[in-house]
C-alpha cells in the first residue's frame, strides 16, 4: 500500500526531480522551473495525504531494505514530522511557482543548476524531518546546507561572501551536532532516536549525555539562528536572490527548530533536559533576547529585505520560546507559529521581490503613496502579512502569540510575557512605517497624485502565490481553534 511507503516516497520525489532537472534542463533550460514545481507539488500532495492518513491510522515507520532498527535505517512519519513536512513542502510549492519570473532577471541561463540545487535542498530538509536516525539526520543536514550555501551565493555582489560566511559558521554548527551524536552513541550503543529515547533515563545525568545535549543544542541553534548564533543570517537573506530568500527564509530555520523539538521534548524530555541544569530555561532566555534584538535591529534598517532578515531572528525566537515553556499552550503556540511564520515570511519576501522587479529596489525610504495605485494587490498582501506579523486579530499571527502568552501565564513566567508584548509593539514600528508611506498622502506633494501612479502590477505567476499566502493568513486566523485542537490531540503533553 502507498501508505506504508509514504515517507520514502516524499524523499525519493526530490531525488528523482534533482536528476530529471539536469537531464531535461540541459536540453531545454526553460523546463527546469516547471519540473521543480511539479516535483514540489507531488511532494506536497504526498505530505497532505500522509498527514490525513496519520490522523486516521497513526504513525508510519518505514524500514529501508526491510532491515529493522537498530541495524537498519528508518523514516518515521508521526504527528510532528507530518506537520512539518506538510508546511515546508506546501510553502516550497508556491514559492517555486513564484520564482519563474524573478529567475529570468536574477540568474538568466542558470535555471537548471539552480532548480536542481533547490530539489536537493528540499531533499535534505525532508530527510532531516523524517529520519529516525541521529547520524542520518546529520547526513541530510549537510545535503541541505551545501545546497543552501550555493543558492545563497546566487544573488547580489556580496552574496558569495555571505554564503561563504554561512558555510564557515554552519560547518561549525554541524560539527558540534555530530560531536553530540558521537557522545550519545558511545553511551547508548544506538543511533536510532526511538531506541535511544527508551535508554535515556539511565544515562541522562551522565557527563557525556549532558555534554551531548549542550553540543547538539548549540550546533542546531546555529542553523536555527538562535541568538547569539544568528550572525550568518542577515547578510545571507539580504544579498541572496529573491527566489532563494523566499524559499530558504520560511523553511530553513523551521527545520532546525524541528530538530530542537525532537531532541529536547522527545529524545531527552524536559525533566531529563533540566536534570543537571535548567537548560530549557536558558534556551528560552536566549530566545527572548533574540526576539527583542531582532525587532530592534529591524527598526534600524531601511532595506526591506534586511529588515525582514532581522525580523526572522525575532520570529524564530517565538518558536523556541514556546518549546522552552514545555506546556500545552506554549507548544500549541510554537507549532502554530511555525505555520504562520512560514506563510508570513514567504509572503513578505515575495513582496520585496515584486517591488525589486518593478522598481529596481526595495528601499523603504524610497517608498511613497504611488505604490498603492501601481501595485494594489501586492501592497494589500503586504498589509495582511504585516498586520499578521504584528499580531493583530483576526489574522493568524495574533493567535500564535496569544497561545504563547497563555503558555507564559500558565508557567507564571511574566518576563516572557512582557517580551511578547514589547516585541509586538516593536513589530508595529517597522511595519507601520511602510504602511504609512504607502497608504498616506505625502504632505509635501499635497493632494496631487504622482505622475507614475498608474497600475503596474507584476505578472499573475508572481501575484497569485503572494495573494494566496495573504488569504491563507486570514483563513488560518479564523480556523485557529480547529488547528490548535488537532495539534493538541496529536501532541498531548
Amino acid at each position: 500500500m502507498i501508505e506504508s511507503h509514504l515517507p520514502a516516497y516524499i524523499a525519493l520525489t526530490f531525488v528523482l526531480f534533482s536528476v530529471l532537472i539536469p537531464v531535461f534542463g540541459l536540453w531545454k533550460k526553460e523546463l527546469s522551473q516547471p519540473l521543480a514545481v511539479i516535483g514540489s507539488g507531488i511532494a506536497a500532495a504526498f505530505s497532505l495525504y500522509g498527514f490525513i492518513n496519520y490522523l486516521n491510522n497513526g504513525a508510519i515507520r518505514y524500514y529501508f531494505g526491510g532491515w529493522e532498527p537498530p541495524i537498519g535505517i528508518e523514516f518515521v512519519y508521526d504527528g510532528l514530522s507530518g506537520f512539518f513536512v506538510l508546511v515546508i513542502n506546501a510553502v516550497a510549492f508556491f514559492v517555486l511557482i513564484y520564482s519563474g519570473e524573478p529567475s529570468k532577471k536574477e540568474f538568466p541561463g542558470k535555471e537548471m543548476p539552480y532548480y536542481a540545487l533547490a530539489m536537493l535542498m528540499m531533499l535534505g530538509f525532508n530527510g532531516m524531518i523524517l529520519t529516525g536516525d541521529l547520524f542520518n539526520l546529520y547526513v541530510f543536514l549537510e545535503i541541505a546546507s551545501l545546497s543552501g550555501y550555493a543558492l545563497i551565493a546566487i544573488g547580489e555582489k556580496p552574496a558569495p561572501y555571505a554564503a561563504f560566511r554561512y558555510l564557515i559558521i554552519g560547518t561549525a554548527g554541524g560539527t558540534l551536532y555530530l560531536l553530540g551524536v558521537g557522545f550519545l552513541y558511545t553511551i547508548t550503543g544506538t543511533l536510532n532516536i526511538i531506541d535511544m529515547t527508551a535508554m535515556m533515563p539511565m544515562f541522562a545525568e551522565s557527563t557525556a549525555a549532558v555534554a551531548a545535549l549542550i553540543l547538539m543544542i548549540v550546533g542546531i541553534g546555529v542553523k536555527a539562528a538562535l541568538f547569539p548564533m544568528h550572525g550568518w543570517l542577515p547578510d545571507s537573506y539580504t544579498y541572496a536572490c529573491t527566489s532563494s530568500t523566499a524559499l530558504i527564509a520560511p523553511i530553513g530555520t523551521k527545520v532546525a527548530a524541528y530538530i530542537l523539538f525532537r531532541i529536547i521534548l522527545w529524545l531527552f524530555g524536559i525533566e531529563l533536559t533540566d536534570a543537571v541544569a535548567p537548560l530549557s530555561y536558558v534556551v528560552g532566555v536566549l530566545a527572548c533576547i533574540g526576539i527583542l534584538y531582532g525587532s530592534i535591529m529591524a527598526i534600524a534598517q531601511s532595506e526591506m529585505k534586511r529588515m525582514l532578515a532581522y525580523s526572522s531572528i525575532s520570529q524564530i525566537g517565538y518558536i523556541i520560546m514556546g518549546l522552552s515553556l514545555a506546556n500545552p499552550w506554549g507548544f500549541a503556540g510554537a507549532m502554530l507559529h511555525v505555520l504562520n511564520h512560514a506563510i508570513m515570511k514567504a509572503c513578505l519576501f515575495m513582496i520585496s521581490g515584486n517591488l525589486r522587479l518593478k522598481e529596481g529596489h526595495s528601499d523603504v525610504s524610497r517608498f511613497d503613496d504611488s505604490y498603492r495605485k501601481k501595485y494594489p494587490w501586492t501592497m494589500a498582501s503586504f498589509s495582511v502579512a504585516a498586520i499578521s506579523m504584528i499580531g493583530l486579530p483576526p489574522l493568524a499571527g495574533f493567535f500564535s502569540k496569544w497561545y504563547l502568552a497563555l503558555g507564559t501565564i500558565d508557567n507564571s513566567n511574566w518576563l516572557f510575557l512582557a517580551v511578547i508584548l514589547i516585541s509586538s509593539l516593536l513589530n508595529a514600528v517597522y511595519f507601520f512605517r511602510i504602511l504609512e508611506k504607502v497608504y498616506m498622502m505625502d504632505p509635501e506633494k499635497g493632494q496631487k497624485e504622482p505622475k507614475d501612479g498608474t497600475y503596474n502590477e507584476v505578472k499573475a505567476s508572481m501575484l497569485w502565490p503572494t495573494t494566496i499566502f495573504a488569504v491563507s493568513l486570514i483563513v488560518i486566523g479564523f480556523a485557529n481553534a480547529v488547528i490548535v485542537g488537532i495539534l493538541l490531540d496529536i501532541f498531548p503533553m
